[in-house]
């Protein structure tokens, strides 16, 4: 239990083939799988907030809402999700697990659509007219949504841990997470255009119908290779509680004086290597440091939460310096937030007809991101990277990547405004404020310049930050690393409500019918907060010092 850190490297099963193969083998397993629990995931929650609005008479602010709140846990979750991972059950059972809890979540939302007893009679557009949901109605709904809601985020961001580790090569795990984003974004797309397509113009049960049956496939693809699957064993006790001994004991001999010689410092009897506590928050150097009474006669600790070895303050140490740019993903997140929660409502305002026949689902303009990021990152790994090893000694860093990002967003968020900004001017010059079902006379594939953007930016800062901090964790922390940036996506989320209310409360930008409103100074607002935002992660990188140099996963050199 107390070599949490060497935890990582025992494995417990793996098959001669999977030896000799590595983690290729495996691959299509993993990679199966994200795609059918993608698909299934897409399929309920793209096309949620016109759900919520055409079969619950929701208003579209409050069906915004709830859309950020289900994005919100489904980013939130995986970190629970890897704690979990990492200290009890692995990555299997938690994937296994969690995909079932979605089919049931799925199931439970299809119900809702099949059985009119579950939701309130027809309405079509949210008016003051219509008849509320009961409380059973809200309550079922509300359960359902939880239950598919927590089955993604068990799944969705442990999937990508368990899938690197089967590779033992840094370029290896660096091209898996390529891989593994591609699929989810693709498989994303192609439920956002299909499933979404089959909800609006034949019916949301048998949406939902495929939405369950992609989940049930992709669970039965994962356990089909469960016999080639490299599995870790487990620790017994969680990292975390390490990490919280540390600080305890810490605490408890703050005022001993330390020694500069690192025999003093209490050191895992199966390390081989010998660490030198690092000057970094020196304080924390208190709790490896050996008083007497911390060790028994055969050198073990006796006193668990007052001495730990320098690897586990070392540890902490390193989660310390991630905070300040962990931190910066947040307001990033944030701007993409908005722009997500908004583009439906943007889209049900315009014109999306596709020739006299064809009319695209407002739904579906999330496609085109999820298109983009795909093609981003497909030329960043084809094009881009062995461009720059060829021909060039410079290679991107995951931060470089992350940083790429941040100013594309920024762009996004000023070229939404000023499309935004010529759908209010011609909803003006054609009289339609106060008409709640008027459609402006502007094509929605105007939005198509912020949503590639938008895309192309995710495809340089979401694979920049999941091999940032893959990199970059403890070895003991690995399936809670690729959570964190789930994380801040969860907490963006709940802070674009923050904004929403926040905008709501002190302005009229953000009425229900957003043709009287000014959604473009949202925009810009998000835009100002972007750039702000931008300057702080430049600080903080800067200065921010890798663990290794040598091996950084996406570094083409090393392909």
């Amino acid at each position: 239990m107390e070599n949490s850190a060497s935890h990582v490297d025992e494995v417990v099963m793996q098959s001669s083939s999977a030896r000799k193969n590595g983690g290729w083998i495996t691959f299509p397993f993993i990679i199966a799988t994200m795609a059918g629990l993608s698909l299934a995931a897409g399929g309920w929650t793209s096309n949620l907030i016109v759900f919520l609005i055409n079969e619950f008479n929701m208003r579209s602010i409050a069906a915004a809402k709830v859309f950020n709140v289900v994005n919100g846990l489904t980013t939130i979750f995986p970190i629970l999700g890897g704690i979990i991972a990492d200290s009890y059950l692995g990555c299997f059972s938690v994937i296994w697990i969690s995909s079932l809890i979605s089919a049931m979540g799925i199931f439970l939302l299809l119900l809702t659509a099949a059985i009119n007893a579950l939701k309130p009679l027809a309405c079509g557009d949210g008016s003051n007219l219509c008849t509320n949901p009961s409380t059973n109605q809200y309550v079922f709904l509300y359960v359902a949504l939880a239950l598919a809601s927590i089955g993604i985020a068990g799944t969705r961001f442990t999937i990508a841990p368990m899938g690197a580790y089967q590779f033992d090569k840094p370029k290896h795990q660096a091209m898996f997470f390529d891989w593994y984003i591609f699929i989810f974004y693709l498989c994303w797309a192609l439920s956002t255009a299909f499933i979404v397509y089959v909800e609006d113009n034949i019916s949301w049960t048998w949406g939902y119908g495929i939405s369950v049956a992609c989940n049930i496939l992709g669970l039965a693809i994962f356990l089909a290779g469960k016999r080639f699957y490299r599995h870790v064993k487990e620790q017994g006790g969680s990292p975390f509680v390490n990490l919280a001994r540390v600080v305890v004991a810490a605490i408890q001999k703050w005022r001993v004086p330390l020694s500069e010689q690192t025999q003093h410092y209490y050191h895992d009897p199966s390390d081989k290597t010998t660490l030198v506590p690092t000057k970094f928050f020196k304080f924390l150097n208190c709790a490896a440091f050996i008083t007497e009474g911390d060790t028994k006669p055969d050198g073990s600790i006796s006193k668990p939460w007052r001495l730990c070895t320098v690897q586990q303050v070392e540890d902490l140490k390193s989660l310390i310096k991630l905070f300040p740019l962990w931190a910066s993903g947040l307001l990033i997140s944030t701007q993409l937030v908005m722009q997500l929660s908004l583009l439906t409502l943007q889209a049900l305002k315009m014109d999306r007809h596709m020739g006299p026949h064809f009319e695209m689902p407002a739904g579906s303009m999330l496609v085109f991101i999820l298109l983009f990021t795909c093609l981003a990152i497909f030329i960043i790994d084809r094009l881009l990277n062995p461009f720059l090893a060829k021909y060039t000694s410079f290679s991107l860093t995951p931060l470089q990547r992350v940083g790429i990002g941040h100013s594309l967003t920024i762009a996004c968020m000023a070229v939404s405004a000023l499309v935004e900004s010529r759908r209010l001017r011609i909803a003006r010059s054609h009289h339609l404020q106060g008409k709640k079902d008027a459609i402006v006379p502007m094509s929605v594939f105007w939005l198509l310049p912020q949503l590639a953007l938008n895309g192309i930016g995710e495809g340089f800062h979401f694979p920049g930050h999941i091999a940032f901090y893959y990199q970059e964790f403890p070895t003991s922390l690995k399936n809670t690393s690729t959570a964190m940036v789930s994380l801040f996506i969860g907490i963006a989320f709940y802070l674009g409500n923050v904004l929403i209310d926040l905008v709501q409360r002190q302005s009229g930008w953000l009425p229900d019918n957003i043709n009287d409103g000014r959604m473009d100074n949202v925009f810009w607002l998000c835009c100002t907060l972007g750039s702000v935002n931008f300057i702080y992660f430049l600080v903080v990188s800067y200065f921010y010092k890798y663990k290794n140099m040598d091996s950084k996963p996406n570094d083409v050199a090393s392909k």
